[in-house]
């Protein structure tokens, strides 16, 4: 049997950061979904936001000890993405390192992504 890679992954300063917040919410949260809209000059944001519960029809991925559910309507677009949480003198916030992402605009508010190729998707899957 073949182990398929995660859809995304998270690096250990994200999971931190998500579980910290998480830890203060005033009530129990399952987990951070992740989805890309419509935005900005380049095409797309990415979406996140905390959830009571599992939303229907996501792609569930389990990473250092955090749940994130993936909205179908993104997963083509976030395959093989890992994201970060960086801290800079002047801003600090996350990060996707997304091999989809064509281009970004200067204010860093959007990006360009272009759905996963029929190539990287067989070697993501374990395929030839």
């Amino acid at each position: 049997m073949i182990a398929t890679p995660k859809l995304m992954t998270l690096t250990d300063a994200a999971a931190d950061r998500i579980r910290a917040i998480m830890e203060k919410s005033d009530e129990p949260l399952a987990g951070l979904r992740i989805g890309i809209e419509n935005s900005g000059c380049a095409g797309v944001a990415y979406t996140m936001e905390y959830a009571k519960k599992a939303p229907e029809g996501d792609d569930v991925v389990e990473d250092k000890g955090v749940t994130l559910f993936i909205d179908p309507k993104a997963v083509m677009f976030l395959l093989g993405t890992k994201m970060d949480y960086k801290v800079d003198k002047m801003t600090s916030g996350f990060v996707f390192d997304n091999p989809n992402q064509v281009s970004a605009c200067g204010c860093g508010e959007s990006v360009e992504l272009q759905p996963v190729s029929t190539d990287r998707l067989n070697s993501f899957m374990g395929g030839e």
